[in-house]
């Protein structure tokens, strides 16, 4: 189950919600969501998975597509913004 944590844009001073853990919005929609995210490249390399491994890659990419997802925002300018609890269970959890 994914777990949300608060992010925010260091330049703009944008929140949004970041998750980590297992993508169930994934498992159920695939490819659909990281071009949904704006991921266009990310995504037409998903839909490419898909198709060479006929839908199984979307169970596997379930597991792991929030901590990669989380990963590149924070490398983008975003930070997290959650309490500190929450913040060191979040950089625990994608360091893994």
């Amino acid at each position: 189950m994914a777990t949300e944590i608060l992010l925010k844009h260091n330049e703009s001073g944008l929140t949004k919600i970041g998750c980590y853990g297992f993508s169930w919005t994934y498992l159920c929609f695939g490819f659909f969501v990281p071009l949904i995210r704006g991921e266009l490249g990310v995504g037409a390399l998903h839909i490419v998975f898909a198709m060479f491994s006929f839908g199984i890659s979307n169970i596997i990419f379930a597991f792991i597509y929030n901590k990669q997802y989380l990963r590149r925002q924070l490398e983008s300018g975003w930070v997290f913004a959650g309490e500190e609890s929450q913040n060191q269970f979040a950089k625990a959890s994608i360091s893994q």
